[in-house]
């Protein structure tokens, strides 16, 4: 199951809006075919390894997949059918389907053909694989994600706002991992403004990607200066999204226009652009999940409105020890740990002297708002 992960991985953020699968086929002990789902409209992992094996499964075969097969057609027709034409007599599976309406149904049908099912081999893992079908299925709105790096003591830059670099380069470069996984990205006007950041993934040994490009700014003041960020111009200028409000000014929206940008106008009483609304937009154009990289402000501003699902924090060996330097977050009054909010399904890795903590964002039943801070959003 662990070799049926990393042939997953190998389609990583390729699939979207479909999940990573992979699958293999084992005869006698060896690992005689393997397949993965690449793209979205493509042939499923299981049909492709047992194309990939050439013959009909030996006696005794067994496929590995990290997901429940499908067992309704779709547009490549079911997997659960191709099994039990193949003649395979046993399948290990590793998560189950997300969809309640189609959980478990794959197995029943597998199982009824006289099939042996074995599932739950490395779930979690096989289940984290798909952080964002997972709750696209389950919810049909995006994954919001956000990511931090910050010092021991919870800061992102100092009083001066030097901030380059927290963390080592291991860590940065599993941050441009998780950007290529993301079908978006986005940031607020003030990051644009202060880093002009290119907002893709750069790997070596990859081509350069951009995903979708979203910047959160609700007056448009990121167009105003003469200089414009590089997301405004440079040759991926199309994949950028400028997400405003209608106080945002028409004559900016033309000019982002021109230069081949794309703005949504979403509605609000404010200049803060409503997370819900951007949502529900998202989820209107298929973009299955949102990977925020800042500002504090606005990440803030999403935790505060209880939309963040899913964080992403990497910690350096670094105290700054400096009540002026800039929190990671801020805007809640908490007095007490039960209004903490806390993250559930959380892994850790290590990146050197580093660390990355992640997991699901969970809020408390009573989660109160400091009324003497405000953000712009």
């Amino acid at each position: 199951m662990r070799r049926a992960l990393e042939v997953a991985r190998q389609a990583w953020g390729g699939t979207h809006p479909n999940p990573m699968v992979g699958a293999l086929i084992v005869e006698n002990g060896r690992i005689m075919a393997e397949g993965a789902h690449a793209q979205d409209g493509g042939p499923h992992a299981e049909r492709l390894a047992l194309l990939a094996l050439g013959h009909r499964p030996r006696e005794g075969a067994t496929m590995y997949v990290t997901l429940e097969p499908c067992s309704t057609a779709g547009r490549t027709g079911a997997c659960t059918e191709a099994i039990i034409a193949s003649g395979l007599k046993r399948v290990v599976v590793g998560a189950r389907d997300p969809n309640p309406a189609h959980a478990g149904r794959g197995f029943e049908v597998l199982r009824a053909a006289g099939i042996e099912v074995i599932e739950g081999v490395l779930a979690d893992e096989c289940t984290d694989l798909n952080l964002i079908f997972n709750h696209w299925i389950e919810h049909e709105t995006p994954l919001v994600a956000a990511k931090s790096a910050v010092t021991l003591d919870g800061r992102i830059a100092c009083r001066s706002g030097d901030s380059r670099w927290i963390t080592g380069e291991a860590a940065r470069a599993d941050v441009m991992r998780w950007r290529r996984l993301f079908p978006s990205i986005a940031v607020g006007a003030g990051t644009v403004m202060t880093d002009n950041p290119r907002l893709t993934a750069r790997r070596a040994g990859e081509a350069e990607w951009c995903p979708w490009r979203f910047v959160f700014d609700g007056l448009l003041r990121s167009v105003a200066d003469r200089a414009m960020p590089s997301v405004y111009t440079d040759e991926f200028r199309e994949r950028t999204i400028v997400v405003t409000t209608p106080h945002g000014g028409m004559g900016y929206v033309r000019k982002l226009r021109e230069l081949g940008v794309q703005v949504w106008i979403l509605p609000s009483a404010t200049q803060r652009v409503p997370m819900g609304e951007f949502r529900k937009r998202c989820a209107q154009e298929k973009i299955t999940g949102v990977y925020f990289e800042g500002g504090s402000q606005l990440v803030s501003q999403i935790l505060q409105d209880k939309q963040l699902d899913y964080l992403f924090v990497y910690r350096a060996p670094v105290l700054l020890a400096d009540d002026r330097s800039k929190a990671m977050l801020s805007g809640l009054r908490t007095e007490k740990l039960l209004n903490a909010i806390r993250l559930s399904d959380v892994r850790h890795e290590a990146f050197g002297g580093d660390t990355l903590t992640r997991g699901r964002v969970t809020y408390p039943a009573q989660m109160f708002i400091d009324e003497t801070t405000f953000s712009l959003g």
